[in-house]
């Protein structure tokens, strides 16, 4: 190779080595959008029964993030409000959608069997996964999770709304609790997130 030559790859391989730096910089340095969880926390463990009648097993899912929201599905608002944002952030994604468990578990368990679930997720993605159990299986992921919910009294004893938590919760591949995010945080901030913990970060 002559000495232009060399020179010019001298340029390029340190053009490329500062890129690759600055890349790594910014991503060690990435400011997660959520609320953190800090230090990061083993998630709570559960086990209970998706829309299709399968078990679903949350220490079964390590390698993937898990997002979980708890809702109903006759929720007016806040429930199709966020399975809608579960749509956008999957878009947002691309192909690497597929490592991702986009979670609904039922705080209205007397109403929310498995087919009404089912047909519920379809309306926004069947790939979704929704979880029910009895009461009392659910009682202990409410409690472990921190989540609030009341039922309020309705004009007929199946006429009811049910007040609840609106977060969005992230487990991390490694099966660590590592995010909080409000009702109303943008898709494509959480998405981004989701990127840097499938990168291991």
């Amino acid at each position: 190779m002559s000495k232009l030559g060399l020179i010019v790859a001298g340029v390029l391989i340190g053009v490329a080595l500062s890129l690759v730096g600055a890349y790594l910089y910014f991503d060690q340095h990435y400011t997660y959008q959520g609320v953190l969880i800090n230090p990061p926390a083993p998630a709570p463990d559960f086990r209970l029964t998706d829309q299709n009648g399968d078990p679903y097993q949350l220490s079964s899912r390590t390698g993937k993030v898990v997002l979980l929201f708890f809702g109903y599905t006759y929720c007016p608002d806040v429930c199709p409000i966020t399975l809608s944002e579960y749509k956008k952030i999957k878009a947002d994604l691309g192909d690497r959608a597929g490592e991702v468990d986009f979670v609904y578990i039922t705080v209205d368990p007397a109403r929310d069997t498995q087919e009404r679930v089912r047909l519920y997720l379809q309306n926004f993605d069947p790939s979704f996964t929704g979880l029910t159990g009895s009461e009392a299986e659910l009682q202990t992921v409410w409690e472990e999770y921190g989540v609030y919910r009341q039922p309020q009294p309705g004009e007929g004893g199946a006429n009811y709304l049910v007040d609840h938590s609106a977060r969005i919760y992230a487990i991390d591949p490694q099966g660590r609790w590592r995010l909080n995010y409000p009702f109303g945080m943008e898709p494509e901030r959480i998405a981004q997130d989701i990127t840097h913990l499938l990168r291991g970060q």
